[in-house]
């Protein structure tokens, strides 16, 4: 399986959370000596950490639920496989959330927001919209009226991406940069727990249930699984109302229409850039292809394994359970090390390993169906992408300004996506042509340029080249 600092707390009067601030070697805290380790995994048990788990559940159910598992039912209720794969456009609302992350950052919901805040008002519309579309997938016969599901699906994907923008924006105004990283760990963990659970959970769910074993499609069943599904967002529910809203940052009063498009639109961006000034460009070139290896390959990852030889018991037992497994692994141990050595450390150490376990599936090709060299790869795989997951999450969260946070954020998650899966999309033409060693070969090439970039990054950082507000 493959797709979110050092102790200084932001000065008061300046919100900005500079990546320099979080990767200067010769922090303040330093100076008074390093937490020990028990003190540092104590992070993961303070409440804004178990908030955000559970948030970060709320936040990986629905993704599966419209891709994966969807084709998954699709495929089984006889719809042919071109339609299946025009469907994976559905994926393109979480490529494009950040036109309107300005409403969800600026835009309050009428009584709504007087009585949760800002944030939490946009969470709980975001998982009604996911509840309820869900509930109309589950209602809904593919084999009868295809076109419903299409929209219940989409609605499911855009409430999921709504609920992103609002999330990420909850979790950097909830606790200092210090902090940000084991946030970010506790989220993957909840995220990769409710991606289990849409996975392997519904297939369980629905095979359970089944009426009639030997029936090839039975709608009844897949009907109680997504059912399930919706119920299991009320999880996420529960936790919106149970949390503090955090500290609203001051806004002006819009006068007009143009007033608020100047504030909600162009000022977060106008803000980045004034803040790093020439460095801007550099980031967002990091942002863009950092995790480009790891996304071109992950397309082509499913058919190598079917290619291989590999059982769907096979490979959901060691890809979408113990592998799920291990990228948690990674993620605590990515958050960890982050909190403990700084960002730009663990985020080059993350590319690095990302690149490499992709040569691993390189040598697994020539070995034919081995199944403990695919436990092995496995390991390795996840370890590093949680790893190189935790601390990404980190700086891009190291970037924001905490006064446009969910505009921000959702503009750097949307873009680290976008070229990958462009390239992404010619990966069965290369496999075809040139085999997959050579394809895996390739991919972890492509980690080449990310790790000039995270070098460059982390040397201007050093230096103290800031644009500060």
């Amino acid at each position: 399986m493959r797709p979110s600092p050092q102790p200084i707390p932001p000065n008061a009067g300046e919100p900005s959370i500079h990546a320099s601030a979080l990767t200067a070697p010769a922090a303040p805290a330093a100076a008074a000596g390093q937490p020990g380790w028990a003190a540092t995994l104590r992070v993961y048990l303070e409440p804004a950490s178990l908030r955000m788990l559970l948030l970060g559940f709320s936040a990986g159910l629905p993704l599966l639920l419209v891709f994966g598992t969807l084709s998954f039912w699709l495929r089984e209720a006889g719809i042919d496989r071109t339609t299946i794969g025009y469907l994976s456009w559905i994926g393109l609302a979480y490529g494009f959330k950040w036109v309107w992350a300005p409403l969800v950052d600026r835009l309050p919901i009428p009584w709504l927001t007087r009585w949760l805040g800002r944030r939490r008002s946009w969470l709980l519309v975001s998982q009604g919209v996911i509840m309820a579309a869900l509930v109309g997938m589950a209602l809904t016969d593919p084999r009868q009226a295809l076109l419903p599901m299409v929209w219940c699906a989409l609605a499911v994907a855009v409430g999921s991406a709504t609920q992103d923008i609002a999330l990420d924006a909850f979790r950097i105004e909830s606790a200092d940069a210090q902090r940000q990283a084991a946030l970010a760990a506790a989220y993957q963990t909840g995220y990769r727990m409710a991606m289990i659970w849409a996975g392997a959970g519904v297939l369980w769910i629905a095979a359970r249930v089944q009426a009639d074993p030997a029936s090839a499609y039975e709608h009844g069943a897949w009907q109680v699984a997504y059912l399930a599904m919706a119920a299991s967002m009320l999880l996420g529910v529960l936790t919106v109302l149970f949390s503090p809203e955090p500290q609203a940052q001051p806004m002006a009063r819009a006068r007009n229409a143009a007033d608020w498009l100047q504030s909600a639109l162009i000022a977060p961006f106008a803000d980045f850039l004034r803040r790093y000034g020439r460095r801007a460009l550099l980031i967002l070139a990091l942002i863009a292809v950092y995790r480009i290896s790891d996304v071109v390959m992950g397309i082509m990852a499913n058919p190598f394994y079917v290619d291989m030889g590999y059982t769907k018991e096979e490979v959901a037992t060691v890809t979408k359970l113990y592998g799920v497994v291990m990228t948690l692994l990674g993620a605590f141990v990515g958050g960890a090390l982050a909190m403990r050595f700084g960002v730009m450390r663990v985020l080059m150490l993350g590319a690095v390993l990302s690149a490499a376990s992709n040569l691993l599936f390189a040598w697994l090709g020539t070995l034919g169906h081995q199944v403990p060299a695919l436990i092995f790869v496995i390991s390795a795989d996840n370890l590093a992408s949680g790893i190189a997951s935790a601390a990404f999450i980190a700086y891009l969260s190291s970037l924001t300004n905490v006064s446009y946070s969910a505009t921000q954020y959702a503009l750097f998650s949307s873009m680290m996506l976008l070229l990958p899966k462009f390239l992404a999309g010619y990966s069965g033409w290369f496999v075809d042509a040139y085999g997959y060693s050579t394809f895996f070969s390739a991919t972890a090439l492509l980690g080449v340029p990310v790790l000039l970039l995270v070098w460059i990054a982390s040397r201007q950082a050093d230096s103290g080249d800031v644009n500060r507000s």
